[in-house]
Parts: structure tokens; sequence; C-alpha cells
């Protein structure tokens, strides 16, 4: 189908996930996007990369049993995120507070949060700066970004899972204080 075409060469040809509006003006209005998503979906059964739905639109991804022929092939090495324990824990703390300030972050962990930290992070785009704080000094807030979504394979910050997902994963111990 001609719409089918179009939509998987916008995906094709897209490094970001391309959102519903920019997909329904390619196909026209009175086409559904979503089936027209779940046709190309299916064509793709059992072919090594896939339609992912995440940050607000889609996107092709090959598939992570795939992972390992990519590095091989381009021997580009392991491009999984660097993150340290600490570093995910306090990206949660942003995504799950933002827009939050570097003393709110300190307030969570009962220490300092480095200007380090919150570079490196910016740095790998994972996190943005906010709307400045409207306490003394204003100081600057952090919230997370598009490519956090994508990153994490979310649509969007309602699908982060909240504190039962977290215990039932053993993130969190079921009698241990919410902090995030």
């Amino acid at each position: 189908m001609l719409s089918d075409s179009r939509i998987e060469a916008v995906l094709f040809a897209s490094a970001a996930p391309v959102p519903r509006a920019d997909l329904a003006r390619v196909v026209g209005h009175g086409v559904s996007v979503d089936l027209l998503i779940e046709d190309l979906a299916a064509d793709l059964e059992g072919r090594a990369f896939e339609i992912a739905q995440v940050a607000g639109g889609w996107m092709f991804r090959t598939r992570a049993t795939y992972a390992p022929a990519i590095r091989a092939a381009a021997d580009i090495g392991d491009q999984l995120l660097d993150l340290s324990e600490f570093d995910v824990a306090v990206l949660a703390a942003i995504a799950y507070h933002q827009p939050i300030t570097r003393d709110a972050l300190k307030d969570i962990f009962g220490k300092e949060i480095s200007r380090d930290l919150i570079s490196r992070l910016h740095a790998q785009d994972l996190i943005g700066t906010g709307p400045r704080s409207p306490r003394r000094g204003a100081p600057y807030t952090f919230v997370t970004t598009e490519q956090f979504l994508v990153a994490f394979g979310l649509e969007s910050l309602r699908d982060l899972p909240d504190r039962e997902q977290l215990e039932d994963a053993g993130v969190l111990g079921a009698a241990e204080p919410s902090t995030l």
C-alpha cells in the first residue's frame, strides 16, 4: 500500500521519533496512522528491525538480538549509556520530580550532587535545563529530554514505573522510604 510505503520511507529517513501529526501530513488526515503502523509492524515480524513507539512518535530500531552483530560488523564497540548506579538514581530522581534543582536533589540523596554529574547527564542529552526556580537566587532546574525517553524506550514520562513496579523488580525494598 502506498501509505504504508510513505510512512516506512519517512521513518527510515528520520534519526528521531516521528510524531503522529507528521505522519498524518504524509498520508493524509483521513487515513488512520495507527492502522498503517500496525500493518507495517506486522510486515516487519521476523525481520532484524522493528517499529518502536518512543518519545511521542515512532522510529525504526534494530532488534536487541542483533546488537552484538552490529557492534562486530561496524567495530563500534559498546555504545550503551555510560552510567553508574548513582547516575541512574539521580536521573530517576530528576525524571520523577522535574523540574528539580540541585538543592532538591541534595535533599533526596542526603549529599551534594556534583556539577560534573549534572554536566555528564546533560552532555549525553538525557537532561536539559528547565525553568529557573522561583526561589531566592533563581537556581536552575533540570528536566529530562526527548533523548531520555528514546534511550529508555519510553513513549512519555507516564510510562515510568510506579513505586509498586519498582518494588516488584527489586529496585526498591518494600520497607524503604520513598526517595523517588
